[in-house]
Protein backbone atom coordinates (compact mmCIF):
# COMPACT_ATOMS: atom_id res chain seq x y z
CA UNK A 1 0.00 0.00 0.00
CA UNK A 2 1.48 3.34 -1.01
CA UNK A 3 1.30 6.59 0.93
CA UNK A 4 -2.13 8.13 0.73
CA UNK A 5 -3.89 11.39 1.43
CA UNK A 6 -6.34 11.85 4.27
CA UNK A 7 -9.22 11.07 1.93
CA UNK A 8 -7.55 7.80 0.93
CA UNK A 9 -7.00 6.94 4.58
CA UNK A 10 -10.63 7.71 5.38
CA UNK A 11 -11.82 5.58 2.47
CA UNK A 12 -9.59 2.64 3.47
CA UNK A 13 -10.82 2.92 7.07
CA UNK A 14 -14.48 3.21 6.10
CA UNK A 15 -14.94 6.62 7.72
CA UNK A 16 -15.19 10.25 6.68
CA UNK A 17 -12.33 12.71 6.55
CA UNK A 18 -13.78 14.62 9.51
CA UNK A 19 -13.74 11.41 11.56
CA UNK A 20 -10.03 11.00 10.81
CA UNK A 21 -9.43 14.60 11.90
CA UNK A 22 -11.46 14.04 15.06
CA UNK A 23 -9.40 10.97 15.94
CA UNK A 24 -6.27 13.04 15.36
CA UNK A 25 -7.51 15.76 17.72
CA UNK A 26 -8.25 13.05 20.32
CA UNK A 27 -4.71 11.70 19.93
CA UNK A 28 -5.82 8.34 18.58
CA UNK A 29 -4.21 8.89 15.17
CA UNK A 30 -1.03 10.73 14.39
CA UNK A 31 -0.86 13.72 12.06
CA UNK A 32 2.03 13.39 9.62
CA UNK A 33 4.08 16.37 8.58
CA UNK A 34 3.27 18.05 5.29
CA UNK A 35 5.59 17.11 2.47
CA UNK A 36 6.62 19.43 -0.31
CA UNK A 37 5.53 22.95 -1.07
CA UNK A 38 6.30 26.17 0.72
CA UNK A 39 4.29 28.70 2.66
CA UNK A 40 1.30 28.38 4.94
CA UNK A 41 -0.70 25.23 4.31
CA UNK A 42 1.62 24.02 1.56
CA UNK A 43 2.31 20.37 0.93
CA UNK A 44 0.27 17.25 1.46
CA UNK A 45 0.11 14.96 4.46
CA UNK A 46 0.77 11.34 3.52
CA UNK A 47 -0.51 8.39 5.50
CA UNK A 48 0.88 4.86 5.51
CA UNK A 49 -0.42 1.33 6.00
CA UNK A 50 0.22 1.60 9.75
CA UNK A 51 -2.29 4.47 9.88
CA UNK A 52 -4.89 2.34 8.09
CA UNK A 53 -4.33 -0.50 10.58
CA UNK A 54 -4.72 1.88 13.50
CA UNK A 55 -7.87 3.42 12.04
CA UNK A 56 -9.35 -0.03 11.48
CA UNK A 57 -8.43 -0.99 15.05
CA UNK A 58 -10.24 2.09 16.37
CA UNK A 59 -13.36 1.27 14.35
CA UNK A 60 -13.31 -2.39 15.40
CA UNK A 61 -12.83 -1.49 19.06
CA UNK A 62 -15.76 0.94 18.82
CA UNK A 63 -17.81 -1.85 17.29
CA UNK A 64 -17.02 -3.94 20.36
CA UNK A 65 -18.36 -1.12 22.51
CA UNK A 66 -15.13 0.46 23.73
CA UNK A 67 -15.25 4.20 24.30
CA UNK A 68 -12.67 6.45 22.66
CA UNK A 69 -11.02 6.94 26.07
CA UNK A 70 -10.75 3.17 26.48
CA UNK A 71 -9.40 2.84 22.95
CA UNK A 72 -6.75 5.45 23.73
CA UNK A 73 -5.78 3.46 26.80
CA UNK A 74 -5.63 0.22 24.78
CA UNK A 75 -3.33 1.91 22.28
CA UNK A 76 -1.06 3.09 25.10
CA UNK A 77 -1.13 -0.38 26.66
CA UNK A 78 -0.11 -1.90 23.35
CA UNK A 79 2.97 0.32 23.31
CA UNK A 80 3.81 -0.64 26.91
CA UNK A 81 2.84 -4.30 26.47
CA UNK A 82 0.69 -4.19 29.63
CA UNK A 83 -1.42 -7.23 28.88
CA UNK A 84 -2.93 -7.43 32.38
CA UNK A 85 -4.64 -4.05 32.04
CA UNK A 86 -5.73 -4.83 28.48
CA UNK A 87 -7.33 -8.06 29.75
CA UNK A 88 -9.00 -6.08 32.52
CA UNK A 89 -10.51 -3.62 30.04
CA UNK A 90 -11.63 -6.44 27.76
CA UNK A 91 -13.16 -8.31 30.70
CA UNK A 92 -15.14 -5.24 31.73
CA UNK A 93 -16.33 -4.83 28.15
CA UNK A 94 -17.44 -8.49 28.08
CA UNK A 95 -19.48 -7.98 31.25
CA UNK A 96 -21.12 -4.87 29.77
CA UNK A 97 -21.84 -6.68 26.49
CA UNK A 98 -23.39 -9.63 28.33
CA UNK A 99 -25.64 -7.25 30.26
CA UNK A 100 -26.68 -5.56 27.02
CA UNK A 101 -27.34 -8.93 25.39
CA UNK A 102 -29.56 -9.89 28.34
CA UNK A 103 -31.47 -6.62 27.92
CA UNK A 104 -31.92 -7.27 24.21
CA UNK A 105 -33.12 -10.83 24.85
CA UNK A 106 -35.67 -9.52 27.37
CA UNK A 107 -36.85 -6.89 24.88
CA UNK A 108 -37.15 -9.51 22.13
CA UNK A 109 -39.14 -11.84 24.41
CA UNK A 110 -41.47 -9.03 25.47
CA UNK A 111 -42.03 -8.03 21.86
CA UNK A 112 -42.78 -11.63 20.92
CA UNK A 113 -45.39 -11.83 23.69
CA UNK A 114 -46.96 -8.59 22.51
CA UNK A 115 -46.98 -9.81 18.91
CA UNK A 116 -48.73 -13.00 19.99
CA UNK A 117 -51.29 -10.99 21.98
CA UNK A 118 -51.85 -8.73 18.99
CA UNK A 119 -52.57 -11.67 16.71
CA UNK A 120 -55.26 -13.16 18.98
CA UNK A 121 -57.87 -10.49 18.34
CA UNK A 122 -58.95 -7.96 15.77
CA UNK A 123 -60.80 -5.51 18.02
CA UNK A 124 -59.72 -3.11 20.73
CA UNK A 125 -56.42 -1.37 21.16
CA UNK A 126 -53.31 -3.05 19.81
CA UNK A 127 -51.24 -4.45 22.71
CA UNK A 128 -48.02 -3.48 20.95
CA UNK A 129 -48.99 0.18 20.69
CA UNK A 130 -50.50 0.20 24.18
CA UNK A 131 -47.28 -1.25 25.66
CA UNK A 132 -45.16 1.53 24.14
CA UNK A 133 -47.52 4.26 25.33
CA UNK A 134 -46.79 3.40 28.96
Amino acid sequence: MTAMTISGLAREGGVGVETVRYYQRRGLLGTPERSGGTGLGAGTRRYAAVDVRRLRFIRSAQGAGFTLAEIAELLMLDASEDRARARELAGARIVALEARIAELHAARDALRRLTDECSTGDSGPCPIITAFER
